[in-house]
């Protein structure tokens, strides 16, 4: 798969066959992920990216490594843990001044940061889960709740409720977390719900 050919590689694991070595090189050198005994680093990331790029269970990968699900699972969560380790690397945070626009249309919204709004993505669950998945609209579905700054920039995100959970229940969730979502002082936020 990452041995072959170009367009396997990039169908199968979401990367060109150098950006799938140059991947497992700085796993490999930054983030002290090595071989096992049975499992190279690059099988361990293209198990990885299998699952992350395709929305695969972890079990189906059980056939086509011939591996025990156990096996699978760690090495999965190796690769995670290496990846989130190189977070700050990669990720830049947003800068957190918020600056409004300053056309005339936007003369009412002084002290707003942005807008909030929930919405429904479609999620596959088993039977006995979805009837706490079913929205207003018969779908299986898991409510999120997004807020964007004036920039359209995600200030904050909150998946994983059930499609038949209210937004205003979603929103008392995430302003009561312990990552609780906080709206600054001198500031408003749009309601979309």
């Amino acid at each position: 798969m990452y041995d072959g050919s170009e367009v396997t590689c990039y169908d199968e694991l979401r990367l060109t066959i150098r950006n799938f070595h140059d991947l497992c090189t700085m796993l490999r050198e930054r983030c002290d992920l090595g071989d096992s005994i049975y499992v190279t680093v690059e099988e361990k990331v293209a198990m990885f990216l299998l699952v992350v790029g395709h929305g695969l269970q972890i079990r189906l990968l059980r056939g086509t490594y011939k591996r025990l699900l156990e096996t699978i699972s760690r090495h999965f969560g190796d690769v995670l843990t290496a990846i989130l380790s190189l977070t700050e690397e990669f990720i830049k945070l947003p800068d957190p001044a918020i600056q409004p626009p300053t056309d005339y249309k936007w003369k009412w919204f002084v002290n707003a940061l942005g807008a909030l709004d929930g919405g429904h993505v479609e999620v596959c669950v088993d039977v006995a889960d979805q009837g706490r998945y079913r929205n207003r609209k018969q779908q299986i579905t898991t409510n999120m709740l997004g807020v964007v700054g004036w920039n359209m920039k995600f200030l904050y995100v909150l998946p994983g409720w059930e499609g038949s959970a209210s937004d205003s229940r979603v929103l008392r969730d995430a302003m009561s977390r312990q990552d609780a979502f906080v709206v600054p002082t001198g500031m408003t936020l749009s309601l979309g719900i």
